[in-house]
């Protein structure tokens, strides 16, 4: 075994290994190497220790009595399993013992015991065994698919320690194929092509033709066909599938020989981010510009407006509309077509009759063609296209799911004639990354059952009783849910809601929080909790408040969101509280004192609901003689409110200084204070101080105070302070002056405040003595002065 042990070694070296020591019957994750054994691709592998064998399976435990896809070898004790990642050795082995494998390895699974080595290769759609035994001796390995044998691998240690085995093939419904084979049936005119590397290809009759019994499709009569739209799967007129991945708008069918008529599907996500389903189906009418929308709970829209329908045809702009108990369908003629589009909530089809060899567009009538080429883009959002990844939902049983999908393969489904492999890998592909909830379960056997019966015109007998299915009828009927959500259940089987969307509700649960921050304006403020999070915390909306009982939140019935508000005519019991730097108004979002005997069966809500008044920050205004005058707005704290400062020279404050007013020293100069946005019933502006510099800066060069602490300085007996505390404004003025030994460069600087008229009296109290300052009162020398905000 020196062989097997330095490519073991080298192996080890280069690429690493997963290890695991196996000595009872376990179930192993291989969904970073996957398998495709003869056609059937698996993530998983389980491993028996039987009184006669190791079995090592795809499928499930092994047992005789079932159809396992399994290698059976001899008994052992333990197993040491690795999973090793591609390197040029194990590829150049395989390859020179099987000419038939023309793939790159990928990776390979590898099974040691003390008497035998299993080792099963990924080569992509293709897969080879490897199996090798250390001492003298035979081995046998049998190698099972759906249980029946079909290879023996025998290794004697006297011809050699290793024997290969080539595991590749197509598989469709239980017909083994090997590559490079060809299978067709004249009377159905469906053939399938194993490729050279196992890639299995089907082709039949095109979606308006009929096979003839002999191999030959006819294209001279009407006929019909139809395309199936459920979960994220297309299945097309020709029974090929497809798969949406994304949150988009897709053409489902265009006849280019019919251009006005157009069927659109809209997928989005669910519980999942990374699982999109059909969400709504809309018709486009191109000739009358109109949309008829179908839409989850049987809900019908022309274009905004919402349709009532019943059992009764109502006709909308050529259309025929309907709706019963298991949804709503619509038909339209069209020249020398047919179209019936049937909608559930979950399934759409699509039943087209017309003359035979039409081209046909869209994912139904080629589901093959590349999505992008099939996206609306009008129609989609412009981040449709991005891709999420969730965590594995580890509650779901894959093997469990696929005998469920595996129905399709039985009675009384065997009695039609539809090829279910399709629908089968629809439903494998979503029940293995989604959990079995809101009707999945029956999902795709209903979307066959209904294509059956399209087709033949017959329904299959009792087929829901032998699935557990509960009788037909569209899910979640009649209940409507805003764009952000969809309906769902709240327990399987059970009553239904409207549930959150999984992307929408990210953002709010990554940071714990059930709705938006508050909107704070001028004199009210609301917040606004999303309806279907706090059903998803079991919150009723209507058992809560603010702290005034009578201020109960609002739900809007499109959106259903919950808002609760206040403004300054009703504060709805709003705390009022004042720092140095803010002003805060804060309420509590909480539940209703519903409890009895001091006991309560609901959770409690407390959710913090506040708004800031930030208090200015120093703010500048400068005079420079003979210059331009500025006058700028500026905005501050979340709650936006603007403050201005301009200067006049008369003391009615009507004529304001421009850059071409000149002004003398001396002259007396009025300068007001003025704010927009803040409610003067709770809030005032203090003028704290205000002071000249000769530079620029606040803090600049030299500098002389016109008001300290609210009141007029003493070193300037000329300032007058008017209406300071009294409202969102005031003014004072002063004699105009300037530095000696300066230039004729003046900058006025001036600090607000804001403060809480409801908890303090706000109007300074000045004491009248100033002191005088000695002032160049007769100096007639001409001047200008100019006015800008700078921050």
């Amino acid at each position: 075994m020196l062989r097997l042990l330095l490519l073991l070694s080298a192996a080890i070296a280069l690429s690493g290994a997963d290890e695991q020591m196996i000595t009872t019957n376990s179930e192993l994750d291989i969904s970073s190497c996957p398998i495709t054994y003869f056609g059937q691709k698996y993530e998983r592998v389980y491993v028996n220790f039987t009184s006669e064998n190791v079995v090592i399976c795809f499928n499930g435990y092994y047992d005789p009595q079932n159809k396992g896809d399994c290698l059976v070898g001899p008994k052992v004790v333990r197993v040491q399993f690795y999973i090793f990642y591609r390197d040029l050795y194990t590829e150049k082995l395989f390859r020179q013992d099987l000419p038939s494998i023309s793939n790159s390895l990928e990776c390979d699974l590898e099974f040691f015991t003390s008497s035998v080595d299993f080792w099963i290769a990924n080569f992509g759609s293709q897969a080879a065994l490897l199996v090798a035994i250390g001492s003298e001796g035979t081995v046998l390995t049998d190698v099972l698919v759906d249980g029946n044998k079909v290879n023996t691998v025998n290794v004697t240690n006297a011809a050699g320690i290793f024997k290969f085995a080539d595991l590749s093939s197509c598989r469709h419904s239980g017909v083994l194929l090997r590559p490079g084979e060809v299978s067709s049936d004249p009377e159905t005119c469906f053939s399938l092509n194993c490729s050279q590397t196992a890639v299995l290809q089907t082709s039949t009759c095109g979606p308006l033709e009929r096979c003839q019994g002999n191999g030959i499709c006819s294209s001279d009569s009407l006929l019909g066909s139809f395309c199936t739209v459920t979960g994220p799967a297309v299945i097309d007129f020709h029974g090929q599938k497809n798969s949406v991945k994304d949150r988009c708008s897709y053409s489902l069918l265009r006849i280019p020989s019919v251009p006005d008529f157009q069927v659109l599907a809209n997928f989005q996500e669910r519980h999942r981010k990374d699982v999109s389903f059909l969400d709504s189906v809309t018709l486009r009418l191109n000739g009358s510009g109109v949309h008829i929308y179908l839409k989850q709970g049987g809900k019908v829209l022309l274009d905004d407006s919402a349709l009532t329908l019943n059992s009764s045809v109502q006709t909308v702009h050529g259309v025929k509309l309907s709706k019963d108990q298991t949804g709503v369908t619509a038909k339209v003629s069209l020249s020398n077509f047919k179209a019936s589009v049937f909608f559930d909530g979950s399934t759409a089809q699509i039943h087209l009759e017309g003359p035979a060899g039409q081209s046909l567009q869209g994912l139904c009538g080629n589901s093959s063609r590349s999505l992008s080429k099939e996206r609306v883009s009008e129609d989609s959002s412009t981040s449709c296209e991005m891709q999420y990844m969730d965590s594995n939902d580890t509650m779901i049983n894959c093997t469990k799911m696929t005998e469920r999908c595996n129905l399709l393969k039985e009675a009384p489904f065997s009695s039609c004639d539809i090829d279910p492999e399709p629908y089968i890998s629809a439903c494998i592909d979503t029940l293995c990354s989604y959990s079995d909830l809101d009707h999945l379960r029956c999902q795709f056997l209903e979307a066959y059952a209904r294509a059956c019966s399209l087709k033949r015109d017959t329904t299959l007998e009792d087929w829901r009783s032998k699935a557990d299915c509960s009788p037909p009828g569209a899910f979640c009927q009649d209940r409507t849910c805003s764009d952000h959500e969809f309906c769902g259940e709240k327990t399987a089987g059970g009553e239904t809601r409207c549930f959150c969307r999984a992307i929408f509700a990210s953002k709010y649960r990554k940071i714990n929080s059930l709705g938006d921050p508050p909107v704070c304006s001028e004199n009210s403020a609301s917040l606004s909790l999303v309806g279907c999070l706090l059903e998803d915390k079991g919150i009723d909306y209507s058992v809560l408040q603010l702290k005034e009982p009578t201020c109960r939140g609002q739900i809007d019935k499109q959106t259903h969101m919950v808002t609760f508000s206040f403004n300054s005519a009703n504060l709805c019991g709003t705390e009022i509280t004042n720092n140095n730097s803010q002003v805060i108004y804060k309420n509590i979002i909480m539940s209703q004192n519903l409890s009895s005997g001091g006991i309560t069966r609901q959770d409690q809500v407390y959710i913090d609901f506040s708004c800031i008044h930030t208090q200015p920050d120093i703010q500048t205004v400068g005079f420079k003689i003979k210059s331009s005058s500025v006058v700028q707005v500026i905005s501050s704290g979340p709650w936006r409110y603007s403050l201005a400062m301009k200067a006049y020279t008369d003391p009615g404050r009507t004529q304001a200084v421009y850059s071409n007013t000149e002004v003398r020293l001396n002259q007396k100069i009025w300068v007001e204070l003025d704010t927009d946005g803040l409610d003067e019933k709770l809030v005032a502006v203090v003028t704290d101080s205000c002071w000249a510099t000769d530079q620029a800066s606040p803090t600049g060069g030299r500098k002389y105070y016109l008001i300290k602490n609210g009141c007029p300085s003493s070193e300037h007996q000329m300032v007058r302070v008017e209406g300071n505390g009294e409202g969102t404004s005031n003014y004072f003025s002063f004699n105009m002056f300037q530095f000696t030994g300066s230039s004729a460069d003046l900058y006025l600087h001036c600090k607000l405040q804001l403060c809480d008229k409801q908890e303090n009296s706000c109007v300074k109290n000045c004491d009248g003595a100033r002191k005088r300052r000695f002032a160049r009162s007769n100096y007639e020398a001409a001047a200008f002065i100019s006015m800008a905000w700078t921050t």
